[in-house]
């Protein structure tokens, strides 16, 4: 077994679930990922690196150049946690010498070529699954273990011309919060990349604008039986909030460029009731006019009701293609990258959003490139090991691309 293998089996096996309750009152929001920091220090110094952890449990290292030439400071980003969707450590994955067909994970569960039929492409490859219970953590353990490989790569031959390179693993990036507090000055690169798309190839610098929405609705709650011109049942007018959103924007019914509304969690009862959205879109006008919409239901009930319904609304981060089209050189050194490996470049947007979203606003311009997983935050997650290799391929080749064209 490789060493980048072994290196994404261990830092799977750390519990590094992101806890959304904990989001705003700590970072990073759970203790596991303190652990997968310090190990992670550990290895860049056992390589030789300086390397640092600061309070929030962000690592820091880098790899200093070795030329006089005036080269770009170029960085490499994965996030150390993982989805609090499914629990997320995994200390007996699978390791399948794929041929094809569904593959079982357990008694109950099987990914199915029927439900996956990209495992159509996986045949002949050495897929790491789970057992059904767990994620696999490949989002972004893998992009972890690429970052680290491709660091030994470089520590192991200094004769292969540099310019700085700099590194960072993150914290709570499934929830949100990690790259708020990112210090991109101290970082000190002039681009990056996260590692932390799919399938090999993926090469992206468009996400979603998207925002979070929380409502509550206050109900009366009478006696059923004498409730006729009297009771307001929060429950039914939080349906009717969410009806007046339409049925057609909304996740199951989407892709590519258009938008969503995603009612995430709804709690309540008769007197009172909360949802949770969150509102995503890649065009910055249609995105707003989509927030607007939210006050409109809030008008139009309250309204209808009195003032019984309260929005809130708070934007989580913007596409950095706003940033990245003023920028093609960054796409261009990675889709170069990509070809000289004979890799063939999937250019799309994200549906979704990654650090690189935010930090392109704070000015680190950051697109996403892949680090090989599939069927990510769910039991069904895979990872082809060929694709991993090729993810840590790919940045290795980014640094050579940047040291011959710069």
């Amino acid at each position: 077994m490789d060493n980048i293998t072994k290196r994404f089996l261990k830092y799977i096996s750390f519990d590094t679930k992101s806890d959304p309750a904990n989001g705003e009152k700590q970072k990073p929001s759970s203790a596991g990922q303190w652990d997968l920091a310090k190990e992670l220090k550990k290895e860049l110094e056992d390589l030789g690196l300086t390397a640092t952890i600061n309070d929030e449990a962000f690592v820091f290292s880098e790899i200093k150049a070795n030329t006089d030439k005036n080269l770009p400071k170029v960085g490499f980003i994965a996030h150390m946690d993982t989805s609090p969707e499914m629990p997320g450590k995994i200390d007996d994955p699978q390791i399948i010498d794929y041929k094809g067909g569904d593959i079982k994970l357990n008694d109950k569960r099987s990914i199915t070529v029927e439900d996956f039929p990209i495992l159509k492409d996986l045949e002949g490859l050495t897929l790491i699954t789970t057992r059904g219970e767990t994620l696999l953590g490949a989002d972004d353990k893998s992009g972890i273990a690429a970052i680290m490989n491709m660091a030994e790569y470089f520590v192991n031959n200094p004769d292969i011309e540099h310019g700085d390179i700099k590194i960072a693993f993150t914290p709570d990036e499934e929830i949100g919060t990690g790259a708020d507090t990112f210090d991109v000055e101290a970082f000190g690169a002039d681009f990056a990349y996260t590692i932390d798309g799919g399938y090999i190839g993926e090469l992206e610098y468009e996400t979603f604008n998207g925002a979070g929405a929380k409502v509550h609705i206050t109900g009366k709650s009478v006696h059923p039986g004498s409730a006729k011109n009297t009771m307001i049942n929060s429950t039914s007018v939080a349906f009717e909030f969410d009806r007046l959103l339409g049925e057609v924007s909304r996740p199951e019914h989407t892709e590519g460029y258009e938008g969503f509304y995603h009612l995430v969690s709804i709690k309540g009862d008769i007197e009172n009731t909360n949802m949770e959205y969150i509102i995503r879109h890649h065009d910055r006008k249609e995105f707003e006019a989509m927030k607007d919409q939210f006050e409109a239901n809030k008008d139009y009930l309250n309204k209808k009701y009195g003032d019984i319904v309260e929005v809130e609304i708070k934007d989580s981060y913007y596409n950095m293609g706003e940033v990245l089209k003023d920028k093609p050189e960054i796409v261009g050194y990675a889709k170069q990258a990509m070809e000289n490996l004979d890799i063939e470049p999937i250019i799309s947007p994200i549906r979704g959003g990654t650090d690189g979203s935010k930090l392109s606003f704070m000015g680190l311009p950051c697109p996403n490139i892949f680090a090989g997983g599939l069927n990510f935050h769910g039991v069904y997650e895979i990872l082809p090991i060929e694709f991993l290799e090729k993810a840590s391929e790919t940045i290795i080749e980014i640094v050579k691309v940047i040291a011959k064209d710069c």
